[in-house]
Formats: structure tokens, C-alpha cells, sequence
């Protein structure tokens, strides 16, 4: 099995994420990340698909996605020729005693502390999957009380591209 990363830009309408995720579910396709966002025209928002299959599975997903209605280009996006990052939130039970410990992680790994109660803190961290997770593996040692991921979102390198 192969994993992909697809860039999806459609037109922004009504529907369009719901068209694309039924397609997946209809053809009995996995999902691994989806995320959507607005581009800086208004009209047009980008997707960012991971799904994973052999090659002649991807290959057909590729094609039945740009068939779709309201798709302007799906592109895949090579690693090597890409970047990728994912956003985690994670809180972590920490009282004064345990932040230090909590803080020295964080630093290696140049996370954010973005709250602070008596009891908890949450830290913010954004990077490629493998860096995300490193920082759980040695979060693991604490008391994760909560954990939220954003999910792959990625642009080709390079001034070649862009949006319409």
C-alpha cells in the first residue's frame, strides 16, 4: 500500500466536501486526512486529501475526484517536492511540579504553550508527521488528557502555482 497526497481546488460552493467524501465512501475508499480551507480568492477553496491503496486504486481515485462537479485541478504532491505540516493541540495534566519537565519538551520540539490552568497545560505544535509523532511518544510519559490534530494541509515548492 501507497499513501498520496492530493491538492484539490475546487470552486467554492455549497456541497463540494460532501460530493468528494461520498465519492470515497461509495467506492469504499479510505480517508486518512482531509482538510479545507479558503484560498485568497474568495471564490475557490483548496483540499487537501491523504488516502492510501495500491497504485491502480489511486490512480482511479485521481481520476474519479477530478470528474467530480466544482473540481478545478487535483494535483498530487510528491513529498520531495512539497511541504506538509499538520497542527496538534494537546493537553497535558501538568501541575507546578511537572511543568518544567513539560516545558524542556516542548522546547526541543519548539511547541507553543497556548493555555495554563492550575492543573493542565496545552501546547500547540505544527510540523510533519513524523515530528508530531516524536513529541507524542515523549508526551506519552504524562497524563494526556486531550489531543487534537488538524490533519495534513500542503502546497507544491515553488512560485509555479497559483490560485486562480
Amino acid at each position: 500500500m501507497k499513501s498520496i497526497v492530493l491538492s484539490v481546488l475546487v470552486e467554492n460552493s455549497s456541497g463540494v466536501l460532501s460530493r468528494i467524501a461520498g465519492l470515497f465512501s461509495r467506492r469504499g475508499y479510505n480517508i486518512d486526512s482531509i482538510t479545507a480551507g479558503i484560498t485568497r480568492n474568495p471564490d475557490f477553496t483548496r483540499i487537501t486529501i491523504v488516502t492510501s491503496g495500491e497504485d491502480e486504486v489511486l490512480e482511479q481515485i485521481r481520476k474519479q475526484v477530478a470528474k467530480l462537479v466544482d473540481i478545478v485541478e487535483v494535483e498530487e504532491l510528491p513529498a520531495e517536492s512539497s511541504v506538509v505540516r499538520e497542527l496538534l493541540l494537546l493537553k497535558v495534566a501538568a501541575d507546578a511540579g511537572l511543568r518544567p519537565q513539560v516545558i524542556a519538551i516542548a522546547d526541543i520540539f519548539k511547541a507553543k504553550i497556548v493555555d495554563v490552568t492550575d492543573s493542565s497545560m496545552m501546547l500547540e505544535l505544527t510540523g510533519d508527521q513524523p515530528k508530531l509523532e516524536s513529541f507524542l511518544h515523549l508526551m506519552d510519559d504524562f497524563h494526556v488528557l486531550q489531543i487534537a490534530r488538524t490533519g495534513i494541509t500542503a502546497l507544491p515548492r515553488g512560485a509555479e502555482k497559483t490560485d486562480i
